[in-house]
């Protein structure tokens, strides 16, 4: 099952303030990102993000799960409603994620 399309934006929306949020279509569902890093997922209208021992102990509740079948277990957002708090995992989040590898040209 696809998310939906404006569910997808309000969680970008949301996330708005760590950085520059976008988000692409990937197997039929979406990838998020921050400045160019991809930070989590948006599938079957969940939310995920990496794991990372940087937001663990800002989340409010620890909740890991695959966004898809055979994928690795992703932390679980499920308050997708909090501004402040979406913003402020995404900052710290991408803070400890690596740079984007530069595409080769041509």
């Amino acid at each position: 099952m696809a998310s939906n399309a404006d569910l997808v934006q309000y969680i970008a929306d949301q996330c708005a303030g760590a950085g520059e949020i976008t988000v692409k279509k990937m197997f039929g569902d979406y990838g998020i990102y921050c400045d160019g890093k991809i930070f989590g997922h948006i599938c079957d209208d969940r939310f995920y993000i990496k794991p990372t021992e940087a937001v663990r102990p800002l989340l409010h509740t620890l909740d890991l799960r695959p966004p898809y079948d055979g994928a690795k277990p992703y932390f679980f957002i499920e308050d997708v409603d909090d501004h402040a708090y979406l913003s402020t995992l995404v900052r710290e989040l991408c803070k400890v994620l690596p740079d984007p590898k530069q595409k080769l040209k041509k």
